[in-house]
């Protein structure tokens, strides 16, 4: 089977591999170096859990189980309007730093697109085969 004749698949693939890859370098970049990364929670999240690094674990392990659940591909409305929705709001929390951040703009839209793309989606069961 050739993934390539099913454009639909493979937008969607290439959609959640490029999510996939933002969540999962920013978890592992913020393990290397947390004090690059830290500046970019907003007040509220460092007065629910004060220690920064714990903060950055807990986002970081948050981030890698998102990338996987889009990279697995199943029930992906869910992860999908999550993170468009973390996504968009890292925008609205840093929006001084917007000339950062911009490309978080274009990854919420692809978050966006698969939403769409799988809204209401169902996957195919052993019932829905043609017959033969």
């Amino acid at each position: 089977m050739n993934i390539f004749r099913d454009k639909e698949r493979c937008a969607s693939l290439l959609l959640r591999c490029g999510l996939s890859f933002a969540f999962l370098y920013a978890a592992i970049a913020a393990f290397f170096d947390p004090f690059s990364w830290i500046g970019f929670f907003p007040s509220f999240a460092h007065s629910i859990i004060p220690n920064d690094i714990l903060l950055l674990s807990l986002f970081g392990c948050m981030e890698s189980a998102l990338a996987l659940w889009l990279l697995l591909g199943k029930r992906l409305f869910l992860p999908s309007v999550f993170a468009a929705l973390l996504l968009f709001g890292i925008v609205a929390f840093n929006w001084k730093s917007m000339d950062i951040l911009f490309r978080d703009v274009s990854l919420g839209f692809m978050a966006l697109a698969l939403c769409v793309e799988s809204y209401h989606k169902k996957s195919p069961r052993a019932s829905d085969a043609p017959a033969t």
